[in-house]
């Protein structure tokens, strides 16, 4: 199996999705542009044909796979073997992946997650099922993590967390399409720290390093993804609200 890239060589990133690929763009996005020093989307892999971020991926010039067998160990390490892939991310990737997976990239595979984990996460909680029960809980913030793998769903290591609030009058629609802005933002970075070098995995288990955080003048924190980065943003978002309680709070 591949190993880390050198700080002088852009690591080499796969990408597992399972869906459309709006994660997969926004990762597209960084990488081609800010990011490109720290690495370079090489292949995009999905357990569904048909998926959106195959497309998504071509588009780019992006190599491409169909996991016929997305259980299957040996033939997903075979094909990220084939990719040289230094760092594994899953991007709306919807399968446990495979043990023999998460022990050859410990340390250097990403998942995120539209919840606050611990909170709503595990088996079965994916897609607007996490909102729902956001909504049905009576939870008044939620928001995005992202983490590193391990053998168990939404459960390793967790590198960073921006919240999001939960507003009156949502729904699950309402609610993930804000959500879904703010893992927009935080994958990329995320990602672009793990193949840096930025942030890493300690052998004791926890995540070491930075995440740098770019500030825009127009949200400087982010506002709780409700502000876009627009010089007149719509509809007006009450600062009082949002100055004093956006946070991220990087290691």
């Amino acid at each position: 199996m591949m190993m880390p890239a050198s700080p002088h060589t852009p690591a080499r990133i796969s990408v597992l999705t399972s869906g459309g690929g709006s994660n997969l763009q926004a990762l597209i996005d960084h990488f081609a542009g800010l990011a490109a020093c720290a690495g370079v989307i090489t292949f995009v892999a999905s357990d569904h044909e048909r998926a959106g971020a195959l497309q998504r991926a071509r588009d780019a010039r992006i190599a491409t796979g169909v996991l016929d067998a997305p259980l299957d160990s040996d033939a997903l390490l075979s094909l990220l073997e084939t990719a040289k892939t230094d760092v594994l991310v899953l991007a709306g990737y919807l399968k446990l992946v495979p043990e023999g997976v998460v022990r050859a990239f410990r340390g250097r595979l990403l998942n995120i997650h539209p919840a606050l984990l611990p909170a709503f996460g595990g088996p079965g909680m994916y897609g607007k099922r996490i909102h729902a029960a956001v909504l049905e809980h009576g939870a008044t913030i939620t928001g995005v993590t992202v983490h590193f793998v391990d053998e168990h769903f939404d459960r390793g290591p967790i590198i960073a967390q921006w919240p999001v609030p939960v507003l009156p009058g949502d729904d699950a629609t309402l609610l993930a399409a804000r959500v879904l802005r703010t893992e927009h933002r935080l994958l990329p970075l995320c990602v672009a720290a793990v193949a840096s070098g930025a942030i890493v995995l300690g052998a004791d288990g926890r995540v070491h390093g930075h995440l740098d955080v770019p500030q825009s003048v127009h949200a400087p924190e982010w506002r709780f993804a409700l502000i876009d980065d627009s010089p007149n943003p719509s509809p007006p978002v009450a600062t009082a609200f949002t100055t004093e309680v956006a946070r991220l709070f990087p290691r």
